[in-house]
């Protein structure tokens, strides 16, 4: 084990994790092959915690009992350094509380833990969030996964699709700045049928703010393939950089980045989770993949 990091091994997986945002950093099979992105000048991260809010409040500004506090795009948690609470060479846990600094950014209590374990070809994440305060809390959380795109570099970015669990015919979501757009557009979706390309994400992300599915295949006709399902979240990001990015991001989330017309309390805030005080959220999701389709 790395000072700040842990790696587990179970049957035919491996996974890396970082004490700092409890960021899973690598994911790979028995023959070593990196699914995850391994970070880099296109973007500087692999698998960030988004907590306490998903996306990007208007004017970075959190909004409570007539006080406002700044918070950044995706929240604090993947920039501050948990604690292990648990350590095997098949699962880990990682806590995050609160303290004097989180508090002037979020006024309040709460305790947040990530869990990974490894399966059988899987790892499961596991995020539970509690209330330690003496009000009701608003929150988000999201899940935010970088894989490799392509997977195999020898493949086209175009060979490969994202393939639901379900049809998806509802229309998506699109951002400006950062925040949401107040008219949903047609979905790209065929079928159940997301074909890949640069151009897709022209607009920033593609967001399902009601999928139908709860599980999601990455893969091309050859190679190996991922399948990204989850439970507890109910929007789902998919994101790579504007322009071109070796890497596709799979996001399961509980929270939606602001509109572009909101102004009022974070609680009142569409898609946040509110939280009774000494109560508790607990979200899940999977990441699996095999060789072959």
């Amino acid at each position: 084990m790395e000072q700040d990091g842990l790696t587990l091994h179970g049957d035919g997986i491996s996974a890396t994790i970082l004490a700092h945002g409890a960021e899973l950093v690598s994911l790979r099979d028995a023959r070593g092959f990196e699914f995850l992105w391994q970070a880099g000048p296109a973007w500087r991260r692999h698998s960030p915690v988004l907590f306490p809010i998903v996306g990007r409040l208007k004017g970075d500004q959190l909004r409570h009992r007539g006080q406002t506090y700044s918070m950044t795009q995706h929240g604090f948690a993947r920039d501050k350094p948990f604690a292990w609470a648990q350590r095997s060479s098949r699962s880990c846990s990682l806590l995050l509380t609160d303290d004097a600094e989180t508090r002037t950014h979020y006024p309040f209590a709460f305790r947040l833990a990530v869990t990974y374990a490894l399966g059988e070809r899987q790892l499961e994440i596991r995020f539970e969030i509690t209330n330690t305060g003496d009000e009701p809390m608003p929150a988000s959380i999201g899940a935010h996964p970088a894989f490799n795109w392509p997977l195999l570099p020898e493949l086209p970015k175009q060979a490969y699709r994202l393939t639901f669990a379900e049809p998806e015919r509802a229309p998506i979501r699109r951002l400006k700045e950062g925040l949401l757009l107040p008219a949903a557009q047609p979905t790209p979706v065929k079928g159940n049928i997301l074909e890949l390309s640069e151009r897709l994400f022209d607009e920033d992300a593609v967001i399902l703010d009601n999928p139908a599915s709860h599980s999601v295949r990455y893969g091309a006709d050859r190679g190996p393939a991922i399948e990204v399902s989850w439970r507890g979240f109910q929007e789902l990001g998919i994101w790579s950089k504007p322009g071109g990015a070796p890497f596709l991001c799979i996001e399961p989330w509980h929270g939606i980045t602001s509109p572009v017309d909101f102004d009022g309390e974070f609680a009142e805030k569409p898609g946040v989770m509110l939280i009774e005080p000494g109560a508790r959220r607990v979200l899940n999701y999977r990441i699996g993949f095999s060789r072959e389709p």
